[in-house]
């Protein structure tokens, strides 16, 4: 296989042979092909080396491995695989390896590299759980992002991070981002804030389910997380009783139960609050009703057969 840095392919190699066995000289050449002379003679003296079964094949025309013949300090077998016995008994790093197997450490390492074992390997990844509520407002997520406020454009979108003492002391804070998902559409809704305090949510909630109210979405079950301003909310859990919605907390430290709308959170840092650059945190925070607007009825949800999430509500809103 030919260098990705290699200036002829194989298939150019030996048409710079045929244009040499047609009579070219090799300054024709390597005007013709611009390489130096000395690599076109390179090329030439290797094929006309080989047997006729190897100039017949593409053999003598790739690139030859750079390893050496012979390596008389390279470590034996044996050697090798006692250090591989010893790495995946213990789980030792080179060095306490070394002190078992009696060699330099840097041996070991390079050991380990050859037999594939220099890393320890991966944990396998959980298989997914995927599931799919059958109808809109069976079950809606809800989860909150931190969002930090800025007077001006920062570092990640201008490269200056250059601050004055006034701005370090200030201490602009954070704009906290409210969002909802419906599991069955992907139907979503979302609103800055700038607090995550329990009337907020249960405020943001009654909004909420009015907004899914008016596309004709009867809210069955909501799923959130642990939080104190969700689990211990009195505020919102009269709201639900009142709506006669079941409330649903995930497992602890499984934020992959509430996958949905954290995947929407991550959309939404990516290109509503990362993809714009924005002159102040207020712009931003005005640009989300208008990105969630085009979130639900125009941008292609690939979950969706790359349909917006209004294609599987049953109504328009009314």
């Amino acid at each position: 296989m030919a260098r990705p840095d290699a200036r002829l392919t194989p298939r150019q190699r030996l048409e710079l042979i045929l244009f040499i066995e047609g009579g070219a000289s090799y300054r024709e050449a390597s005007a013709c092909f611009h390489i130096p002379i000395s690599t076109i003679s390179c090329w030439v003296t290797r094929c006309r080396q080989a047997d006729d079964e190897g100039r017949d094949g593409p053999a003598c025309l790739h690139e030859r491995t750079s390893r050496p013949t012979r390596m008389p300090r390279m470590s034996s077998s044996v050697l090798e695989q006692k250090v591989a016995r010893i790495r995946k008994r213990t789980g030792w790093g080179p060095r306490h390896i070394a002190r078992e197997a009696g060699i330099s450490h840097q041996a070991v390492w390079k050991i380990l590299k050859r037999c594939g074992i220099s890393r320890k390997p991966r944990a396998p990844r959980e298989v997914a759980n995927r599931y799919e509520w059958p109808c809109p407002g069976d079950l809606l997520h809800m989860a909150t992002s931190r969002y930090a406020r800025f007077d001006r454009p920062g570092h990640r979108m201008t490269g200056d991070r250059s601050k004055s003492s006034a701005e370090k002391e200030r201490g602009v804070g954070y704009d906290f981002c409210h969002a909802v998902v419906d599991d069955h559409s992907r139907l979503a809704y979302g609103e800055p804030h700038g607090d995550e305090k329990a009337e907020t949510v249960t405020a943001f909630t009654e909004r909420a389910l009015a907004f899914y109210a008016s596309h004709g979405i009867e809210v069955k079950r909501l799923m959130t997380g642990n939080a104190w301003e969700y689990a211990r909310n009195r505020s919102l859990r009269e709201l639900l009783e009142a709506h006669g919605i079941r409330h649903i907390r995930t497992r602890p430290y499984r934020p992959q139960t509430n996958g949905k709308v954290e995947r929407f959170h991550q959309t939404m840092r990516r290109e509503w609050s990362d993809g714009v650059t924005y002159e102040s945190a207020r712009a931003r925070a005005r640009a989300l009703p208008c990105w969630i607007t085009d979130y639900n009825g125009r941008r292609p949800h690939s979950a969706l057969a790359d349909r917006p999430p209004i294609s599987r509500v049953r109504s328009e809103p009314v």
